[in-house]
């Protein structure tokens, strides 16, 4: 059997084979009738993937307070009504993952990226208050290129933010998830008080290496104290600035092995988005270096993710001991069934929805 096709135990949590959704942001809720509440649409992109085969979804990012989202039209899960609505969208992934898909939600907070326009606005930057924005926060006052600068948080700021995370944690446990993935990735606010290039700070929050992990840790711990036993904790990191003097591949591999020692049971591996003078090198597989060394070097699980499109990329991830599993973004959203096309390719039974039987590929006509 294909690796890719392999099972995976992380905790209790039994995956029927390792290739897996990337959070996607979809900037789709509706921000002036239901803010932050997934819909129609998420439930349809998500469904889609449950269908095709996937053996586990992380949603996009769900901010974890109304100041956390992205743009004005991101997920949350700071409220009652979009746990609920995101319940929703849980029973049918359950009812009709073709791969017994489980779901999981990514937590987080932009930072001083957030309150920005959407990508499909036709506009760029920062959202003025006047059209629905809001003032940002990060560890200190620089911003990112083109966006407002944000106010340097308060200790009590932070101490509220890592609350924010246990208690979206809670919710997400109450609402059916599987598992759930922190964000600590791509300029966002935990990586932003992670970067050297971002956190100017000389508190306990910022200085060395141990400061500029402190929150990264602490929202570990806090969403890892309120979780079950039984159930994994993921996080997403850049494992680089692509940029001199920020986070590099040896940070990544000692904040992995940190984390791992909190309780997280898998390093999601990204890259980049700190800074816009980032000197990113893209293509084919470009990350699944990062997630080998960090798998190896920190004796942690590892899941890769960024240009990876092919059946036979991902096989090769897993067989060469790259990753444990194989997170699929752009190549999942211009083919949903993207695991029922892998598995025919690579020779595997994968199940299809009865539905759609009729049109299973066959081997011999």
């Amino acid at each position: 059997m294909p690796g890719l096709f392999d099972p995976l135990a992380l905790r209790s949590l039994e995956l029927q084979h390792r290739g897996w959704v990337s959070p996607m942001c979809q900037y789709s809720c509706d921000p002036d009738a239901a803010p932050g509440v997934p819909n129609d649409w998420h439930l349809v992109h998500l469904g889609g993937f449950a269908v095709g085969g996937a053996a586990m979804i992380l949603t996009e990012a769900a901010a974890v307070n109304a100041e956390g989202r992205i743009s004005p039209r991101d997920a949350g899960l700071y409220n009652d009504e979009q746990a609920a609505a995101w319940e929703r969208i849980i029973t049918f992934v359950h009812r009709n993952g073709t791969a017994g898909t489980r779901i999981g939600v990514q937590l987080a907070h932009a930072g001083r990226k957030a309150s920005t326009y959407w990508p499909f606005s036709g506009k760029q930057g920062s959202v003025p208050a006047s059209d629905g924005g809001w003032d940002t926060v990060g560890p200190s006052t620089t911003s990112f290129e083109g966006y407002a600068a944000p106010a340097a948080m308060t200790v009590g700021q932070i101490e509220g933010v890592i609350a924010d995370f246990a208690a979206a944690a809670v919710r997400a446990v109450d609402a059916g998830f599987d598992t759930m993935e922190i964000h600590g990735a791509h300029g966002y606010l935990l990586h932003q008080f992670q970067s050297p290039l971002i956190n100017q700070r000389d508190d306990e929050w910022g200085g060395d290496e141990a400061g500029r992990n402190r929150l990264m840790l602490a929202v570990v711990d806090a969403v890892r104290s309120v979780i079950p036993d039984s159930m994994p904790l993921l996080l997403r990191i850049s494992a680089t600035d692509w940029a001199p003097g920020g986070v590099d591949q040896g940070a990544s591999v000692r904040l992995a092995r940190e984390a791992a020692a909190h309780g997280v049971d898998l390093v999601d591996v990204s890259s980049g988005g700190a800074v816009a003078n980032q000197q990113i090198k893209p293509g084919l597989g470009y990350q699944t270096g990062f997630s080998a060394a960090i798998r190896d070097e920190a004796g942690v699980a590892t899941g890769t993710v960024g240009l990876v499109t092919t059946s036979g990329q991902a096989e090769h991830a897993i067989a060469t001991g790259q990753a444990d599993g194989v997170f699929i973004a752009r190549a999942a959203l211009r083919d949903p069934h993207w695991w029922l096309r892998a598995a025919f390719e690579l020779g595997h039974d994968l199940p299809w929805p009865p539905q759609y039987e009729r049109a299973v590929p066959r081997r011999t006509f």
